[in-house]
């Protein structure tokens, strides 16, 4: 029984670091945005875009998360998942401009929608009844 439940508790942990990731990324994004915008001199439109496109794939991350989560299951799709946040965290750190910046924060946005599809469900697929 100890067993079982330590193992639920590393994967209830693990899959929750999901929502964690996004709060984090919110965090550090709001610090460094304005020296973003300084960096790449963006008007205030090309800012906006900038700052938003994690948001935007977490959007889309999040309606069409579904299918692959159910196509190829919840502990592939998480792993994947914890592929994209790694791609959008070089991507972002050694972007050149701003186009490949918001790309991978793109990237990473789709990453934590559909995190919030799969993380769920794997959870309480290896709960107890």
């Amino acid at each position: 029984m100890q067993n079982s439940s330590s193992k639920l508790l590393y994967w209830a942990v693990t899959c929750a670091l999901a929502g964690f990731i996004f709060g984090f990324d919110l965090v550090v994004i709001s610090g460094a945005e304005q020296k973003i915008q300084s960096l790449w001199g963006l008007s205030g439109l090309e800012h906006g875009f900038a700052m938003s496109a994690a948001l935007w794939g977490t959007v889309l991350g999040s309606i069409f998360g579904g299918g692959p989560t159910d196509k190829f299951g919840r502990k592939r799709v998480l792993l994947w998942i914890g592929i994209l946040y790694f791609v959008s965290a070089i991507g972002s750190a050694l972007a050149p401009n701003v186009t490949l910046f918001a790309i991978s924060r793109f990237i990473g946005g789709i990453g934590i929608g559909v995190s919030t599809v799969a993380a769920p469900l794997f959870i309480s697929e290896i709960s107890p009844a």
